[in-house]
């Protein structure tokens, strides 16, 4: 699979990507886009700037911008880092390297902010600069309006949020190279007549080894696009409980019976039963469905998956129960109610 071209598009779902990008625009308050390893967008903008939006336009001042976004991201990957620049009118910039097996696939790139504390930022880079410097110099005061509308964020606040991008993107990938790992090897299993032979498809794996995989997988799907509110976590404070909040919370995609729970917890499973309810004022049976309900619901708003994939993520036996429990506790299918949802939020 390494030995061919390698493509961004092969890793990333770009559609679902751009949802993730535009979410953390909002969130960081910094416009995102994301690159190829020419510099090209494979991305629209998110959160861009007026003044970045209208130097996008000009057909002279794009290809500094595409050379800030090309050689940015180069940078990156020289330094196996996030890189902190600035752009060819001084705006911040920040260079997130997307590579795999060493080889640069792109770059998310973040920034279009102007810093509240530059003597904090002495040591940054212009990195690309214009020749005509008296022609850059005007059409910039022609935007200056827009200029001075850019937002201000500490030097403090931009590497943090570089170092965040930094291990997002990292861990995105590797789980799509777990991902593909499989799909690779069941597509050559499909094309070879004789019986499914784990020891020549991968060398050293074995059957338990692609079941651990999958189960951790599927894990890190949920994981990835779930919240653990901190009323989540304290609702239930007794600490003999902990072992058992731990697995729950860090195995989503399992089906969790209360007599596991009570033995991780050392304590019989009637016992168990008995503090549970008396802890959050309902069985673990219920408990357990209507949080399982609570993260189905936020899978269906923020992904595409299938209904029975989210079922299956979820550690649910099998769709048409799932989608019992989830009508259960909204008083609505999972498909209506992401219907529903996207109506709401203007989302098509």
């Amino acid at each position: 699979m390494m030995q061919e071209s390698l493509n961004i598009s092969k890793f990333l779902d770009l559609k679902k990507w751009k949802r993730l990008q535009d979410s953390l625009a909002t969130v960081t308050k910094l416009a995102i886009l994301t690159v190829d390893y020419k510099g090209i967008p494979v991305t629209s903008h998110s959160s861009c700037q007026a003044f970045c939006q209208n130097v996008r336009k000009d057909p002279e001042l794009l290809p500094f911008c595409q050379k800030c976004d090309s050689r940015g991201g180069l940078e990156a990957v020289r330094l196996n880092a996030p890189y902190v620049y600035l752009c060819h009118f001084n705006i911040i910039d920040i260079a997130i390297p997307i590579t795999v097996d060493d080889k640069y696939l792109g770059a998310v790139m973040a920034g279009q902010v102007k810093l509240s504390d530059p003597e904090n930022g002495t040591d940054l880079e212009q990195i690309v600069s214009s020749p005509n410097k008296s022609s850059h110099l005007l059409k910039g005061n022609q935007l200056k309006a827009y200029y001075d509308d850019i937002p201000t964020m500490t030097y403090e606040e931009v590497v943090k949020i570089s170092n965040m991008l930094f291990l997002l993107c990292n861990y995105i990938i590797e789980e799509a190279l777990n991902k593909n790992l499989l799909v690779e090897m069941f597509e050559k299993a499909a094309g070879n007549d004789e019986a499914l032979n784990l020891s020549t498809i991968l060398p050293g794996y074995t059957i338990k080894n692609i079941e651990s995989i999958k189960k951790e997988m599927t894990n890190a799907i949920a994981d990835a696009y779930l919240k653990n509110t901190s009323s989540d976590m304290s609702i239930c404070t007794n600490p003999i409980f902990k072992p058992a909040w731990d697995y729950i919370y860090n195995n989503k995609s399992e089906n969790i019976t209360l007599s596991h729970m009570a033995e991780l917890c050392h304590i019989s499973p009637s016992y168990f039963s008995r503090l549970f309810a008396k802890e959050t004022g309902e069985n673990f049976t219920t408990y357990l469905a209507r949080l399982k309900v609570k993260w189905a619901k936020q899978l269906l708003e923020v992904t595409d998956m299938p209904v029975s994939q989210i079922s299956n993520e979820l550690g649910f036996n099998e769709p048409g129960y799932f989608i019992k429990i989830f009508k259960k506790f909204e008083e609505i299918t999972p498909a209506l109610y992401r219907k529903g949802y996207r109506e709401n939020q203007g989302v098509s």
